[in-house]
């Protein structure tokens, strides 16, 4: 083992033991007595049974990242990708087509290695408390769609990739920014249409006090709401959602049949305040600006590891190859992806704060926001008190007590 091993073995161990560590300090801080701000919200039956479904997610999750990490560990000092690389290249094919069967095996087979995982997850874990709605029929069909947009959507841009850095050497990485750029733009505006549609049926909510209170409060924040969209979320699972989607004139507001069933007209306003709130406050530019910063320092440092001998050793192959590179780069990234999603996490609870104020401030009533929120807590079996560690490592959202104390605040 070289350095380049060393280095991708302390950080996928190093990944997996932190986040073990994370998980035991969220299961201790699980407090057994009801936070006072939730009474009247949960009973204890119901609070002792969002700690047991936390207890049983974390369990299921670390098995799963056990597996995981030993089926990768156990492939690469196997002399998996060795042989793979020997496979692909038997087939007598060039370089583009021998990086999309290489490429695209490994997805296939990490694809199908989920599958167990995934089915558990929604005939067993989510089905034991409640949550789950989804028929075996829908499952597979959601599989299938899966990867049949994966090659459709995916395999395209690969394949441009893998030749823009056959063909172009040094200056591979801009072009590839670029198209990955030009990708992303493109579906953030065609999503909405065309990609959501095929696994949810989206509703036009229909007329009403409430499709009129939401639009009356959109044009009282100057908000061109082309939308307002009910979707059929109970066709999978019991949790209660909304979403902001969406860009220009495909801008679209998602709420969950769910969340329209158990809260009340004044907590859906509030909710829409929400989700707007993140449009008003920039957060759609600002996430986007940052993922394109992102694009642009990953191609930029691939450049300078595409054909790096060493890193290449590391997995027991011989020949750099455009599409190898990109696989063990991405692999020797993981820590600071690691580094970089903390951040992100960071960025996105301060978001979410924002998007709250805002709600708060543009309807007059955070009260009805600090309701919604609660009752979407207790729907959702969510865990009232999380470690501090574990909101830093995982958490997109702020913990709902911090958020209904900013609300007051």
């Amino acid at each position: 083992m070289n350095t380049y091993a060393w280095i991708l073995l302390a950080a996928l161990v190093g990944e997996y033991l932190l986040n073990l560590v994370g998980n035991r300090l969220n299961l201790r801080s699980l407090e057994p007595a009801l936070p006072a701000e939730f009474r009247g919200t949960f009973d204890e039956a119901e609070y002792a049974r969002s700690q047991e479904y936390t207890r049983a997610k974390t369990r299921f999750g670390m098995w799963v990242a056990t597996f995981d990490l030993a089926v990768l560990l156990g492939f690469w000092f196997a002399g998996g990708f060795a042989w793979l690389d020997a496979w692909t290249r038997g087939l007598g094919y060039g370089e583009l087509v021998t990086g999309l069967v290489f490429l695209g095996a490994l997805g296939l087979a990490l694809r199908l290695l989920g599958l167990p995982a995934s089915y558990l997850s929604t005939f067993v874990l989510e089905e034991r408390f409640g949550f789950n709605r989804s028929t075996r029929r829908t499952f597979w069909l959601d599989q299938a769609k899966g990867l049949a947009l994966t090659m459709l959507l995916g395999g395209p841009l690969v394949a441009a990739i893998l030749w823009l850095l056959n063909a172009l050497g040094e200056d591979a990485w801009l072009w590839c920014w670029g198209v990955t750029t030009a990708f992303a733009l493109v579906a953030m505006f065609v999503a909405p249409t065309w990609i959501m549609p095929l696994f949810n049926r989206f509703t036009p909510l229909e007329d009403g006090e409430l499709r009129r209170r939401i639009l009356d409060y959109a044009r009282s924040v100057s908000f061109p709401l082309e939308g307002i969209f009910v979707i059929d979320g109970s066709k999978r699972s019991a949790k209660a959602n909304a979403f902001f989607t969406g860009f220009g004139k495909n801008k679209r507001i998602a709420l969950y049949d769910t969340l329209v069933e158990q809260q009340s007209e004044d907590e859906l306003v509030a909710v829409v305040a929400h989700e707007i709130g993140h449009y008003k406050r920039g957060h759609v530019l600002k996430g986007l600006a940052l993922g394109i910063a992102h694009f642009g320092a990953l191609f930029w440092l691939l450049a300078h590891f595409l054909h790096e001998p060493a890193l290449f050793a590391a997995f027991g192959v011989e020949q750099t190859s455009a599409h190898a590179g990109l696989l063990f780069f991405g692999l020797l990234f993981t820590p600071v992806e690691l580094v970089l999603s903390i951040l992100m996490g960071a960025f996105s609870r301060k978001n979410e704060y924002e998007a709250d104020a805002f709600a708060a401030q543009t309807t007059r009533a955070p009260e009805d926001l600090v309701n919604a929120l609660k009752k979407l807590s207790r729907d959702n079996l969510s865990n009232l008190t999380p470690h501090p560690f574990f909101v830093w490592l995982h958490y997109t959202h702020p913990p709902v007590l911090a958020r209904i104390a900013a609300l007051r605040g």
